[in-house]
């Protein structure tokens, strides 16, 4: 989800082009790169989106891809500790008079040597939708989506979608590189234009919020946060602390 740096292009987030698709409604992307559940909680990431949003506002919830990673204090369970984050995440802004939807993260590009397409996010995206239905919280689901287009598009036709570029292609990138994980510009709006679809479709915003739903919109369409407005970003959403403490027996 995360907004990149012009240094990164063209690495891109679908928060970061969410607004393309949105229309009398600020998108505040405050995802973080590499983040989980889990540590963008225990950063403080979390406590600055409580003390910021209020009553009416949407928070869109997207966690997973990060989640899965072992052994660097990231990690969470689907089953456990992971639905119990995406709780917190729900009755925080629940608490605020905010409205929580949650998303599925997009699946990852990772396909065997005869094309079959495979699905590391495995029960992560279950446990979400496990979530949704027990909170009765809005769910986009993103990665059956994904999962959808990812196969039809196939092993070649995903890296249009995927950060792959060829030596030279890019100055950010002179060696070329092979990301099966980050979008470009192309597969993140797409990402964005579903997920602003379903908001509309179930009613989570009213239909005057949306424009371009029908509209193509090329790679050129994409803005890039400058270096510094990125880094300055990334220092001061952080929050006191308060949301972090509140009593844990709320969340069981």
């Amino acid at each position: 989800m995360t907004s990149r740096p012009r240094s990164m292009a063209p690495m891109t987030g679908w928060g970061q082009v969410l607004q393309i698709f949105i229309q009398n409604a600020e998108v505040v992307n405050a995802a973080r790169a590499g983040a989980s559940s889990r540590s963008f909680v225990e950063r403080g990431r979390l406590d600055w989106i409580l003390e910021n949003i209020g009553p009416g506002d949407l928070l869109l919830i997207s966690f997973g891809l990060i989640d899965m990673k072992p052994g660097d204090g990231r990690f969470t369970e689907p089953f456990g500790d992971y639905q119990w984050y995406l709780r917190k995440y729900v009755l925080g802004a629940r608490a605020r008079g905010a409205h929580p939807v949650l998303v599925t993260s997009h699946e990852r590009r990772v396909f065997d040597d005869h094309g079959n397409m495979r699905r590391p996010l495995g029960l992560y995206p279950m446990a979400m939708r496990e979530v949704a239905a027990g909170l009765s919280v809005p769910l986009i689901d993103l990665n059956a989506w994904s999962v959808n287009w990812w196969r039809q598009a196939g092993a070649e036709g995903t890296k249009q979608l995927f950060l792959y570029t060829e030596p030279g292609e890019y100055a950010n990138f002179p060696d070329g590189i092979a990301d099966n994980t980050h979008l470009r510009g192309h597969g993140a709006v797409e990402c964005a234009r579903f997920v602003a679809d379903e908001m509309c479709a179930q009613g989570v915003l009213a239909p005057v919020h949306f424009r371009n739903l029908e509209a193509k919109v090329p790679e050129t369409a994409v803005e890039f946060l400058d270096d510094d407005d990125f880094e300055r970003l990334t220092k001061s959403r952080v929050g006191s602390g308060a949301a972090s403490q509140e009593r844990r027996e709320v969340l069981l």
